[in-house]
């Protein structure tokens, strides 16, 4: 009797954890019935919700800003307003950036500073030496650059063209000889110096000689002026036995090591 009713105790304890298992299965059920019946409503009315699945918000953000770094480098704006095609760089704005980065590493080719202005004024030929020197050229970057600023943009750089061109052709109205003074930079790179050349000096010359050195110098090289090394600098002891005005060095050996002839029977 005592082990039915410790059965019956474990079955009564045991069935409300079952019972409330089922009942929470019946919830979890009911639920997802629910959200079936929902997903079947929106489907209807947006029949396109389950062949385009929606994008995260971080994807939408990622297309807008490579749409505006592909704009920018089309010089178009991301509303539509600018020109599909690439800003168009004259040959004079080329000339300007390549003597603008000329060696400076750091250069965006923007600005150009006053350096780089006097050699593109030599190197293409604007500084005559007449009506256009050195000084003028200095003289009309500081006047045309901004007080705070060391460098001048490229419509700085026109304006200054336009100065020095009617310094250079006088006999011209200021647009043909801006016209003029364009040509000259239009196309044009900084010109490289070549490596300096050594300057042939006869004091140089008596010192590089070898044919010239006196005492122990001399010894060190031989008539065609190469260095003969340790022997040059260290007096060797000959210890190989032979008086030194022996001529026969060496023909000992030969004599013995030589091959006898086989004498025929």
């Amino acid at each position: 009797m005592g082990t039915a009713e410790s059965t019956k105790r474990k079955q009564k304890s045991a069935n409300p954890s079952t019972a409330q298992r089922e009942s929470n299965s019946c919830t979890s059920m009911a639920d997802h019935k629910d959200n079936i019946d929902d997903f079947k409503v929106q489907t209807a009315k947006h029949p396109n919700v389950g062949t385009t699945p929606l994008r995260p918000h971080s994807e939408h953000s990622k297309d807008r800003a490579s749409k505006r770094l592909s704009s920018d480098s089309n010089g178009t704006s991301e509303g539509g307003m600018g020109s599909s095609t690439p800003v168009e760089v004259t040959a004079l704005e080329e000339s300007f950036r390549r003597f603008a980065i000329h060696g400076d590493t750091r250069a965006t080719g923007k600005d150009l500073h006053g350096k780089n202005w006097s050699k593109l004024c030599k190197d293409c030929g604007v500084i005559d030496g007449k009506n256009v020197t050195l000084t003028d050229v200095d003289i009309v970057f500081s006047k045309v650059k901004k007080k705070s600023c060391r460098t001048i943009t490229f419509d700085e750089f026109k304006v200054a063209l336009g100065e020095l061109a009617r310094k250079k052709y006088k006999e011209k109205t200021g647009e043909d000889a801006e016209a003029e003074v364009f040509k000259l930079i239009e196309g044009k790179t900084p010109v490289i110096a070549g490596v300096t050349k050594a300057v042939a000096s006869p004091t140089v010359s008596r010192l590089t000689d070898t044919t010239k050195f006196t005492g122990s110098h001399k010894e060190r090289f031989d008539n065609t002026g190469r260095g003969k090394g340790k022997a040059g600098r260290v007096d060797i002891v000959d210890t190989s036995g032979y008086v030194s005005g022996y001529k026969h060095r060496g023909s000992y050996e030969k004599k013995v090591t030589k091959p006898t002839e086989a004498k025929p029977m």
